[in-house]
């Protein structure tokens, strides 16, 4: 596969030099710049698919008529919570 490059990025030169205060032993400005770009594709679609869900759950409450209040999930989650603390505990004796 070929490789591509992104565009050119101008910034302000005290910019580029808090930029390259930051890098760490042996990482380049190049590489810092793409490892902060594939965090944030991946940020954005997790918060995209996020937002699919809880459209889907909306619509889905919408068209059965069953909704759960927060308490109702807060204890659905702690109770799962809790059994998993307790096989976690019972897999350590």
């Amino acid at each position: 596969m070929k490789s591509a490059t992104l565009p050119p990025l101008r910034v302000e030169p005290e910019f580029r030099e808090k930029a390259q205060s930051v890098l760490r032993e042996g990482e380049t400005l190049s590489s810092f710049i793409e490892e902060a770009v594939r965090k944030q594709v991946e940020i954005r679609k997790s918060q995209a698919e996020f937002i699919a869900r809880g459209l889907a759950s909306l619509e889905e409450a919408e068209r059965t008529g069953v909704y759960y209040t927060t308490e109702d999930v807060l204890s659905s989650m702690r109770q799962k919570l809790e059994a998993a603390k307790a096989a976690r505990a019972s897999k350590q004796k």
